[in-house]
């Protein structure tokens, strides 16, 4: 969950480094530092804070020297500390290391270290790996091969870049289980955890595999496989698509990204009719289809059961990522697994389908992130094409997901070029909703951003689109929330209504509409004010947030946008920074 950055190259490396920061901040923002070498020797900037602090005090950018590591934390082993900040470094002060992953060993090799005289200045499980490779170099052995002896003894995953005094003009690279991305262009070499880190200069990309080593040096770099092998490797197109991260005047990244959601519906869209077509029949014949996912993507996930249960007539599980790998055993040649991740890295989902894999269940991943893990693992790849998305709370890539499982379920049905057609005819919908609710949310957001509980309640399809808005408002605005079955209140949670209390309901006229209502109605009876986010209006309601009217499967594309809204406002009102909530990392790449 943290980012990665290395360049060598001709230029000063410190301003590079700071800007590939800057883009990989939404990775971690605990701590962060750099590592560069200048006259033969290491130079180790550090601090805790955002990056632009750490700027304030520490000058990063001014750091001399044409080689050079940088690193933003999330922190997993150790507090947020200058001490447990990256990059980490031996005894001698000569090797310097940035890494993301975890080491699950490290506690066995920490106690294995210091028996032989290391010491350690961290609580981190990163730092062994310095120590591990001085204690390889003094074998006389050289950078990369004491990387390698060293990665060996390593229990875990892990993204690694080092960099030594003892050879000043190489950074070596390695990976397993962890993404990490080469970048070349004109006598200049990159490392990153995304290839968002990279300059928009850069058009050619490697991807390190598992086990893989890159020696990065004067602009060249050269792999090598986990024997130690020289190997070639074949250079990728870097897509130009994801450099767009730039807030274009918004303040913050959310509501870029929340208002973009009109243009989404085309560009999520924008599919390959016959993969569909292909999916859709391996699903039909499957004997069992499983969705894996967690966070957003599993509220997605929830979402996509319903459309494919309703319109395809095909009923689905659904396991979080993270315990999906227990139930493996369920898992053979006959079942279709949907894995779903933004990212196409979290650790929880990649495991669990490692192991589906290896008993011959047919992998199928749903990824915003070209080329990421998971689309390696899997056997059919669907991208949600929305572009980069850098606020940690997922807006956009929520609703492509929508789009996806609504276009998948229609492929079971031969409806694929319909569902296109209506999907692209709901983008003034979209807009509309935005349009009637934005700036009412921002100022009912000022009359509850002080309320300790929120509820959010719905029946069917809806149910998830609650749980969804629930989670967005306790990521970013620290607030608790529960979304649930509208049916469910009364089995326990009536009795933490009290007066005021907001409860979300969402309830557009469908089917599930006069059975929520009565359950708004039981809960504004114990005092709730009442928020409902409806295509109808209604005397009960204390508030009303309205959307379009909407055909019944198309609702949870519509109900979704005000509840990312309401946090969203929720949050500023509350002086809170929503693309960078405490705590909590875009891609989450540990278990």
């Amino acid at each position: 969950m943290c980012g990665i950055v290395g360049f060598s190259g001709k230029q000063q490396a410190a301003p590079i480094i700071f800007e590939g920061l800057k883009h990989v901040e939404y990775r971690g923002y605990d701590s962060a530092g750099i590592a560069m070498i200048n006259d033969g020797q290491l130079h180790v900037n550090k601090d805790i804070g955002k990056l632009n602090d750490i700027e304030r005090k520490c000058q990063l950018r001014s750091m001399i020297g044409t080689i050079g590591i940088g690193h933003t934390r999330w922190a997993t082993h150790g507090g947020v500390t200058k001490e447990n900040a990256h990059p980490h470094t031996d005894c001698n002060k000569t090797i310097a290391v940035v890494h993301n992953g975890t080491i699950d060993n490290f506690q066995e090799l920490r106690k294995e270290l210091s028996e032989r005289g290391h010491i350690f200045s961290s609580e981190t499980d990163t730092e062994v790996i310095p120590h591990l490779i001085e204690g390889e170099m003094a074998k006389d052995l050289s950078l990369r091969e004491a990387t390698a002896n060293a990665i060996s003894k390593i229990e875990g995953s892990f993204a690694i870049l080092t960099i030594c005094a003892k050879e000043p003009d190489k950074i070596i690279a390695a990976r397993k289980d962890t993404p990490l991305i080469i970048g070349i262009s004109d006598s200049e070499v990159f490392a990153g955890s995304d290839g968002l880190s990279f300059p928009n200069y850069v058009k050619q990309q490697v991807r390190l595999d598992d086990g893989e080593i890159a020696v990065l040096q004067s602009g060249n770099v050269e792999f090598y496989n986990a024997s130690g092998k020289k190997i070639h490797k074949e250079r990728q197109k870097l897509d130009t698509a994801w450099s767009g991260t730039e807030k274009q005047g918004y303040k913050y990244y959310m509501l870029k990204e929340i208002l973009e959601q009109p243009e989404i519906l085309e560009s999520a869209a924008q599919q390959n009719k016959e993969l569909f077509t292909s999916i859709a029949m391996d699903v039909l014949r499957a004997e069992q289809v499983v969705f894996t996912a967690s966070g957003t993507s599993r509220y997605a996930s929830l979402v996509g059961r319903y459309m494919i249960s309703k319109v395809g007539k095909k009923l689905c599980e659904i396991m979080m990522g993270s315990e999906f790998h227990y139930f493996v055993d369920s898992v053979d040649k006959n079942t279709v697994v949907i894995a779903v991740s933004q990212s196409g890295e979290t650790a929880d989902v990649i495991e669990g389908v490692k192991r589906a894999r290896a008993v011959g269940a047919r992998i199928v991943s749903v990824v915003n992130r070209p080329l990421s893990l998971l689309a390696d693992m899997s056997q059919r790849v669907i991208l949600l094409n929305c572009g980069p998305e850098v606020g940690v709370a997922a807006t956009k890539t929520f609703l492509g997901q929508l789009i996806v499982f609504y276009l998948l379920a229609f492929s079971m049905i031969n409806s694929f070029d319909k569902a296109v057609e209506t999907i692209k005819g709901l983008r003034n919908d979209v807009f509309n909703t935005i349009y009637w609710n934005n700036e009412k949310l921002r100022v009912l957001s000022e009359n509850l951003c002080r309320r300790k509980d929120f509820y959010y309640i719905a029946r069917g399809i809806n149910f998830a689109i609650a749980s969804e808005g629930a989670l967005k408002l306790k990521e970013i605005s620290y607030i608790h929330a529960e979304g649930m079955p509208a049916g469910e209140l009364k089995h326990g949670t009536l009795a933490l209504i009290e007066p005021g209390t907001p409860v979300i309901v969402i309830c557009p006229n469908d089917y599930t509409y006069k059975e929520t209502l009565s359950n708004a109605i039981e809960a504004k009876a114990r005092g709730a004010y009442i928020i409902a986010v409806s295509d109808i209006e209604n005397e009960i309601y204390d508030y009303w947030i309205k959307i379009p009217a909407v055909d019944e499967l198309l609702y949870p594309l519509v109900t979704i946008i005000p509840l990312q809204l309401l946090a969203y406002h929720i949050a500023v009102s509350l002086g809170l920074d929503p693309d960078m909530p405490r705590n909590l990392a875009k891609s989450v790449t540990v278990k």
